[in-house]
């Protein structure tokens, strides 16, 4: 019973070593149980958080069209590329190009290092804005579109670090891009699971 006890979390041990236990089983059974416990009150105290202070760890997440399909996009200042993902290519039929100079890269999935050798001129919109930007095309899990750095230099992106969002001009217009909440990201990316696990089916 020690040596489970001591390989729990330390706020669930904390809870379940102050009972008495005459069985392992019944250990077991507390231990679920306040680790149900905890994860409730996690999500209690998720809800309750400000929705400017929720966008505080989060990154930006947001919905485009792609030929008139919805897509999910991600905007990261820490990507040097601009990505897409093998899948919206394949779905939507987007002629692509050979990359000039192929190269590997490990970062966006959980597999093994993915050669880019390809890449693809993407048509968006996101509300009335809209625009197109040359991406490399790789398997990527997060979402079907990354904008990295060389779309917010080209486009001379502004990011508010507070409200998690992000402006800009474009023909003269001033556009500001708004994050998705929480709860809209986690059934993006709920959907986009369950769409992986029908094609692997197949």
């Amino acid at each position: 019973m020690t040596r489970f006890l001591n390989g729990l979390n330390r706020d669930i041990a904390d809870v379940v070593e102050m009972y008495q236990y005459v069985e392992l089983q019944e250990m077991v059974h507390q231990a679920i149980k306040v680790e149900q416990q905890l994860k409730r009150r996690n999500i209690l105290n998720m809800q309750e958080k400000g929705k400017d202070e929720a966008q505080r760890e989060n990154v930006f997440n947001i919905r485009c069209l792609v030929e008139g399909k919805v897509c999910s996009m991600i905007i990261d200042g820490g990507s040097c590329t601009n990505v897409d993902s093998t899948t919206l290519v394949e779905k939507l039929n987007l002629q692509t190009l050979k990359h000039p100079r192929p190269y590997k890269m490990q970062w966006l999935n959980d597999i093994e290092e993915v050669k880019v050798d390809k890449q693809v001129s993407v048509p968006f919109a996101i509300g009335k804005y809209k625009d197109e930007v040359l991406c490399y095309v790789v398997l990527m899990e997060v979402g079907h579109i990354l904008l990295g750095r060389p779309w917010q230099f080209d486009r001379k992106l502004t990011h508010n670090g507070y409200t998690n969002h992000f402006s800009f001009l474009y023909n003269e217009h001033k556009i500001t891009l708004a994050p998705l909440s929480l709860n809209q990201v986690f059934d993006d990316q709920i959907t986009m699971r369950k769409a992986r696990q029908c094609e692997k089916s197949k």
